[in-house]
């Protein structure tokens, strides 16, 4: 199946192509001025402790594929694991049934439609 052609980095006076957002070395930087500026204290903390980073891994050791595009008849690898009900809805936050491995587009986009931002309303959005 044809991919799309990669584009240039979104970060200001880079040029490196990506499939994604950011370049390798520009996402890590953006994520984290996003984890230091923008997080809330309990995600910071619930995302770095130790019981999240095994329960992470173990998810992807089962998941290698983004299970999005699986759905779709695409094989891509998964590098984000992602609440299917978010915390903040009442999800299960270190329960491994209410977790999925994806791809961090498809994260993105997940999270984006969640969130209301794109013009989506929160209550009539479901990813």
């Amino acid at each position: 199946m044809p991919r799309k052609p990669k584009s240039p980095c979104s970060y200001p006076g880079c040029h490196a192509l990506t499939d994604e957002q950011y370049c390798g070395r520009h996402r890590r930087e953006e994520y984290k001025k996003y984890s230091r500026f923008k997080r809330d204290e309990f995600s910071k903390r619930f995302y770095n402790s130790p019981q999240w980073q095994r329960l992470r891994k173990q998810k992807l050791a089962i998941n290698l594929l983004c299970e999005h595009c699986e759905r779709e008849g695409k094989v891509t690898p998964a590098t984000v694991v992602d609440h299917i009900v978010p915390i903040k809805e009442g999800g299960a936050a270190l329960d491994i049934n209410n977790l999925q491995s994806l791809r961090r587009s498809c994260h993105d986009s997940k999270t984006a439609r969640e969130d209301g931002r794109w013009g989506n309303k929160k209550s009539l959005v479901r990813g």
